[in-house]
Parts: C-alpha cells; sequence; structure tokens
C-alpha cells in the first residue's frame, strides 16, 4: 500500500491512528525511540567503512500490517518450503535421489563449497539440518507473494524483530490497546523449546544448551547475547569450550559442563578447524566429531548452506513436489541461472532491467541493480558475469508494494521486504510476524541494513 491508494483493510486503524496524532508526534516519538534503541546497546556493526563502525539501524514508527487471513496462507507456505528443504538437505547427505532422479543438476550440489562430504551419512534428530531459517519474501500484489531467497545456514535479525515491538509498546501503548496485534515475545521460548527438542539421542538428563558466538566484533553480537540472555543458556565463545572423547563441554568457574545442544552463530569454515579451516581461532577442535559420535546438535547444522545457496534457490518449488508430492503454496522470483549460454545472453542484453546476485553473496553486496546502476556500471558488471557467469544469478525487479513510512518529509511510500523465522524440531514453530527490512531510500530496492537499509514493527492482527 502506498500514499494515494485505497486504504487497505488492515491498515484502517493505523490510517485513523496517524491522522489522530498531533502534527510533530511522530517525530518527538521518532527521537524517543533513537533514545531507547541506544539506552538497549542495539546496534550493527558495518566494517567496510572507515571510521566508527557501531551505528543504530533506523527504525521506522509506522507499523506494517498483515490481516490474520494474509499470515495463515503465508504460514501455510513457509511450513511447506521449510519441511521440503530439510528433506533435501537430508537427501543429499543420504540417497542422494533427487540428483540421481535428474531434478537437480548433481555439479549444482556436489562441486558446490556448501556442500560438506564429511556430512555424509550422518543422521540427526528429526532429519532437521535447518532448525533456525529466515525466509525473505516480497509482497507484489493482492494476496501475491515471492520468496526471495532462503537462509538456512545462521540468518540474522530476530532481536530486532522482538526490539521493535517492545520499543513499539512502550511508545504507544494506547494503538495496541485498539489493536489485536498477534504476540511475538514468546519467539526465545519458542527457540529454546526447539533447540530442546533436537537434543541428541545420548543425552542424558535435561538437556544443557549454549550459544557459540564469533565475539563483542561480530555484527550480530547485541543479537547472540540477546537471545542466549533470553533462553537463560550460556553465551560462549571458542575459548569456552573443548571436546574430550567426543562430548562438548563448557569451562565454567565450577568445573567442565556438559553441552548437548549448541546453537552456533559462526560458519561451517570457521566452526571446527580440525575438519574445515585449521587457521581459524573462533572454533572449537572436534565439534563435528562431537557431533557425528551423536553426543552434540549443533543448530543449525554442518551443511545446511547448500540450501540457501541462490542457484539451489532455482529448484526449491521442485524439492516440494518431489518430496511432498505438492504443489508449491509459496512461488520463487523468475530466476535465470547465468551458468547456461542461453540465459546468460539474455541476461546480458537485458541488465537495465534486471537484479543480478552474487550466488554466494549476502547482505546487498555483489549485487547489480539494474535499472538505478549507471551505464558504467553496467558494463563493467557485463565484463565480470561474461569471466564467471556461474557465479551469478538475475531475477527481473518485481514491481514490489510499498508501505507507509515516516521519513524526514513526513509519511512516505518505501519498498518493503519480509523475513519470517521458521524453527524446526521436533515440530515447525512460527510466531506470528518477522522482521520487516525497509528501503528507506526513495525508490530503492535494497533493504540491508549495511546498504542503508531500516527496519520496523511487523502486526499480524488476530481478528
Amino acid at each position: 500500500m502506498g500514499l494515494g491508494e485505497a486504504i487497505r483493510p488492515p491498515y484502517a486503524l493505523i490510517d485513523a491512528w496517524l491522522k489522530a496524532l498531533p502534527a510533530d508526534q511522530l517525530h518527538h516519538k521518532r527521537a524517543e525511540a533513537e533514545v531507547l534503541f541506544r539506552r538497549i546497546g542495539i546496534t550493527f556493526a558495518v566494517y567496510t567503512e572507515g571510521g566508527d563502525p557501531e551505528r543504530l539501524i533506523p527504525f521506522d514508527l509506522v507499523p506494517r500490517v498483515l490481516a490474520q487471513a494474509e499470515w495463515q496462507r503465508l504460514k501455510r507456505g513457509l511450513e511447506q518450503r521449510v519441511r521440503a528443504l530439510n528433506a533435501f538437505i537430508h537427501d543429499i547427505y543420504h540417497g542422494q535421489e533427487i540428483l540421481r532422479a535428474g531434478k537437480v543438476p548433481k555439479e549444482l550440489i556436489l562441486h558446490n563449497p556448501q556442500f560438506r562430504p564429511e556430512m555424509v551419512g550422518q543422521d540427526l534428530p528429526h532429519n532437521v539440518y535447518t532448525h533456525i531459517a529466515g525466509v525473505d519474501m516480497v509482497r507484489t500484489g493482492p494476496d501475491e507473494y515471492y520468496v526471495l531467497e532462503d537462509n538456512c545456514r545462521t540468518p540474522s535479525g530476530v532481536s530486532y524483530m522482538l526490539e521493535n515491538r517492545e520499543v513499539m509498546l512502550r511508545l504507544f501503548p494506547e494503538i495496541f490497546r485498539k489493536a489485536r496485534v498477534a504476540p511475538v515475545a514468546h519467539y526465545p521460548d519458542e527457540l529454546l523449546e526447539t533447540l530442546r527438542s533436537v537434543a541428541p539421542r545420548n543425552c542424558e538428563g535435561e538437556p544443557k544448551m549454549a550459544l557459540l558466538t564469533p565475539g563483542i566484533y561480530n555484527s550480530a553480537y547485541y543479537e547472540h547475547a540477546f537471545l542466549a540472555d533470553e533462553m537463560g543458556i550460556g553465551l560462549v565463545e571458542g575459548q569456552d569450550l573443548l571436546v574430550q572423547d567426543d562430548i562438548c563441554y563448557m569451562r565454567t568457574t565450577r568445573g567442565l559442563e556438559r553441552i548437548d545442544v549448541l546453537y552456533r552463530r559462526i560458519d561451517d569454515d570457521y566452526l571446527d578447524p580440525l575438519v574445515f579451516k585449521p587457521e581459524s581461532m573462533l572454533g572449537v577442535p572436534g565439534l563435528h566429531y562431537a557431533s557425528c559420535a551423536g553426543n552434540l546438535t549443533l543448530c543449525n547444522a554442518i551443511g545446511a548452506g547448500i540450501a540457501d545457496d541462490k542457484a539451489v534457490y532455482i529448484y526449491v518449488p521442485e524439492m516440494v513436489r518431489f518430496y511432498l508430492g505438492e504443489e508449491p503454496l509459496l512461488q520463487n522470483v523468475p530466476t535465470h541461472d547465468c551458468k547456461k549460454p542461453d540465459e546468460l545472453a539474455y541476461v546480458l542484453e537485458h541488465l537495465d532491467e534486471l537484479v543480478v546476485k552474487a550466488v554466494h553473496g549476502s547482505g546487498g553486496y555483489g549485487m547489480l541493480v539494474g535499472p538505478h546502476a549507471s551505464q558504467a556500471e553496467r558494463q563493467e558488471f557485463a565484463r565480470v558475469l561474461k569471466a564467471r557467469p556461474q557465479d551469478y544469478i538475475a531475477q527481473p525487479t518485481l514491481a514490489l508494494s510499498t508501505v507507509p513510512c515516516y521519513v524526514e518529509s513526513g509519511l512516505a511510500p518505501r519498498h518493503v521486504d519480509l523475513r519470517p523465522f521458521v524453527l524446526s524440531g521436533d515440530q515447525i514453530r512460527i510466531v506470528p510476524g518477522g522482521l520487516t527490512r525497509v528501503a528507506l531510500k526513495e525508490g530503492s530496492l535494497v533493504v540491508n541494513s549495511s546498504q542503508g537499509g531500516g527496519t520496523k514493527d511487523t502486526w499480524v492482527l488476530e481478528g
């Protein structure tokens, strides 16, 4: 919904609320929100720029609103998609039936840097590999959503979803008294229950859990500390853990304490120097072997990243059909695979119309938004594409819907996406809503915080 359009029913209450606010109220509340976020300490680090890298992610005061029926359709689609993704990851590390059936190209998987041969034949509790998935989606019209990408390794951003809601509750309690907004504050409880449900078969008694962080210099460290605190589990770095006889222990003032489930926020390459990068100082020697012995569950599992490769993404609808025998409820964005000569030729001819993404890229880096790029930028990107076509995919620039946002000039439409968080263990758990990211620059389609994007609270109406 952009300004000047008819008010969609879920926004009727928001429209009336905004019209009733004094003219300068939002300006004052925005300043108050910034004070709250600074007091909370929720910052985002950007290390590619000079100066102080710590900054607040811009927060928009106008919530993004979804009707209950709309959310239920999305929820069913998310559950279906993540079930298929977990079935796919299990399959490629076991029978590889989807490869033998020719539904997904073998070379795309077996030669992929995110494919971990070390996981072949390893059985995991409930056959779950991506316990925490973040699925990025965009709305293009009434009841029409597309999945942009799947984040199956170490998706971030849930702390912003939770803190955005907390700040809105503090700033505007009166609107929450009028609107029946589904809560999200129970996410840490749902996450804890998910982690508990995938404890290894060799676990003795109540599972002991911890969250493994790369440390204070990681851009998402605030989130790591926040979630560990909310769940009441230990926040640990590599030096706080050790593996003896294929059992993982945490060092404490009372001695060694066994860890059964480790929610790790460290990438595969740095997780276990005995298996992956030997120079890594972030991980713990022997973690992989503790997992293989059935003494430790790593969440997300090593090798889960194969499912969020942007070239593998093309085949997710086929995974739904292959493993579940169902038609996909959520659609992919039409995607061109640049390693195919005919598709590369099309992309090169239509660079001014397409968004080109690096297959292994993230954070909005390594991409070209053709309609907003200069002729020189497109020419340079064409050179890179011709040199390494296998590293890129391309998608049309969708006619993304907009939502009202409060910017310097007042209320204005801006493009958004939505990242719901899907938890998989003994069952699938999804709190209503997710993280809405906003492209705050006028006309921009890039919502990543590292590229100047912001966030807003996401409301799912219960009635």
